[in-house]
């Protein structure tokens, strides 16, 4: 891989490829993106989910018993991906699938009594995760990632959806 010679400065002052000069922010958000997902895939795996899963989990504590369908709207999945964790998720015991009485095709998830100590220690997980991944920023730092987060949310919104 071709480095850049003078390295755009990094908190972990890593190399950055030649082909992100032209893209510095989108080649951090990649790199953050993946390194969260596979941190938060290591605290998962110790209550026995995948990465994914626990946000199925945490719409349907929160909101209550949801067709399979709204939960891939919600979740921005695809009907197979659903289909698979839902079935995971059904086999370890926390969810169960019920007929929709108003359509015979579809399923309505709710969690299951059994998926409550799991409620607490997803919980317990995502403060590790928003503790192991903000380390030593102060809560202005915070506050000003979560603005500007939010900031890059809308732009990807409006283009994705031609408002721009």
């Amino acid at each position: 891989m071709d480095l850049m010679a003078d390295q755009t400065a990094t908190s972990t002052s890593l190399p950055v490829p030649a082909t992100a000069r032209t893209g510095p922010v989108s080649h951090a958000i990649f790199r953050l993106a993946r390194l969260h997902r596979m941190v938060a895939g290591q605290l998962l795996r110790k209550a026995g989910l995948h990465p994914g899963q626990e946000l199925v989990m945490m719409h349907l504590w929160d909101c209550g018993p949801a067709r399979q369908a709204e939960l891939v709207g919600v979740l921005d999945s695809d009907s197979a991906t659903m289909t698979r964790t839902v079935q995971r998720l059904e086999k370890a015991g926390f969810v169960r699938r019920i007929p929709d009485p108003s359509d015979r095709r579809a399923w309505i998830i709710e969690p299951t009594v059994a998926s409550q100590a799991l409620h607490r220690e997803v919980e317990r997980i995502w403060g590790e995760l928003e503790r192991v991944t903000t380390g030593d920023c102060n809560e202005a730092e915070r506050a000003e990632l979560v603005r500007l987060m939010g900031k890059l949310e809308c732009n990807l919104i409006a283009f994705a959806f031609g408002q721009h």
